[in-house]
């Protein structure tokens, strides 16, 4: 029997498992990741309102892993050796016969200031509740949210969820009754923030903003952070509280081996996702640097599909067949605003903008309950 090893416990991992067993490939699967749980990411964007609390976003992944028949492999990976078939973690040596690598990234702290006077919001379940905390504290003052990326990999960037959260934030003080106690900053170093969304969501996205009484400065980049300010290329802003979505590049442990890298620092990957010179191993989401448009994501649905094309590419390399799986470049967002959301979609052919309704909240809150009711049942 086949062994199948898949390094993390995110979206584009947990496709793959549910992937190999729905193709009903004769393999073993073993998980290796430090806990058995999933925090759903796309949720945060709620917790400062508190419509979700980190204990909801969070799911325990134990009986998934027995229902898929899951080995499951408590540790962190230090290393990745002899082709992707030596897997070293801080509680063991591991082989494999395939290999699917989904870590995630980690977010680049190089701007001055970012660690000690901002929080980076989705690093985390815990930095959710600490903005909810904030800002349930403040009588009034400036928050002030902005985004950045990796300038050697424009595509490493998590900007939806900074408009996500700008949007939840003022909807949330207007349904307090306490907006006019605080100003609210968008921040960004391009003149058009969210470029990756199409030049129509630009334009919606900067219009609601306008509609919400933010200020906008964009065009010049953050160059440091500080206790009461953002220090940009052209002014000060003061802020009592600074969000702020720093680009990405790869995990730490990358250094520990000889896996091919981009320049941003990620695994470089074909359009297969196989990882470039190293045979059978693979892969998706975050931790990668693939071939495609310019605006092509690399988290959430965009790792589900990564997934689904390295499993189907294992596929066929085990019945003797050359990999034949191209992954699907796709862009589905909704940007949420607690009550109300703006629908984005973009593929190679189209790039369609939809206004903000109470549909498109509720769908994501449906979307949010669907596909996490394949790990919590």
């Amino acid at each position: 029997m086949t062994h199948i090893m898949i390094l993390g416990s995110g979206f584009g991992a947990l496709t793959a498992v549910r992937e190999i067993r729905k193709a009903k490939i004769d393999a073993r699967i073993t998980v290796v990741s430090p806990n058995p749980h999933l925090t759903y990411l796309p949720s945060l964007i709620w917790m400062p309102s508190g419509i979700r609390t980190a204990k909801d976003i969070d799911v325990d992944l134990s009986r998934f892993f027995v229902r898929e028949r899951v080995d499951w492999h408590e540790g962190r990976v230090v290393s990745v050796s002899d082709n992707g078939r030596r897997v070293e973690t801080d509680t063991g040596t591991l082989t494999n016969d395939h290999l699917i690598i989904a870590t995630g990234g980690r977010y680049l702290k190089k701007l001055p200031g970012l660690a000690e006077h901002a929080i980076i919001p989705c690093e985390g379940a815990i930095n959710g509740q600490i903005i909810h905390d904030r800002i349930r504290d403040m009588a009034g003052g400036t928050i002030a949210l902005g985004f950045g990326t990796n300038p050697k990999e424009p595509q490493a960037v998590r900007g939806g969820p900074m408009f996500e959260f700008l949007f939840g934030i003022d909807t949330m003080l207007r349904q307090q009754g306490r907006r006019d106690r605080f100003k609210l900053v968008f921040f960004n170093g391009s003149d058009r923030p969210g470029q990756r969304l199409g030049d129509r969501a630009v334009e919606g996205l900067l219009n609601e903003m306008r509609k919400r009484d933010v200020s906008i400065h964009i065009g010049a980049k953050p160059i440091r952070i500080e206790a009461d300010k953002v220090v940009t290329e052209r002014e000060e802003i003061l802020a009592d509280l600074v969000l702020f979505m720093s680009g990405l590049t790869g995990p730490t442990w990358l250094d520990n081996t000889d896996l091919p890298r981009s320049e941003g620092g990620f695994i470089q990957a074909d359009e297969k996702c196989r990882v470039v010179g190293w045979p059978d191993t693979y892969v998706v989401g975050d931790t990668g640097s693939y071939p495609g448009p310019s605006w092509l994501a690399k988290q959430a649905h965009q790792a589900d599909l990564q997934a689904e094309a390295a499993v189907a590419n294992i596929g066929d390399v085990l019945a003797g067949r050359e990999a034949s799986h191209d992954f699907k470049a796709e862009l589905v967002c909704i940007v949420d605003s607690v009550n109300k959301g703006i629908l984005v979609f973009r593929n190679e052919k189209r790039a369609i903008t939809l206004p903000s309704c109470r549909v498109f909240h509720w769908a994501k809150r449906y979307f949010e309950w669907h596909y996490l009711r394949a790990y919590r049942r």
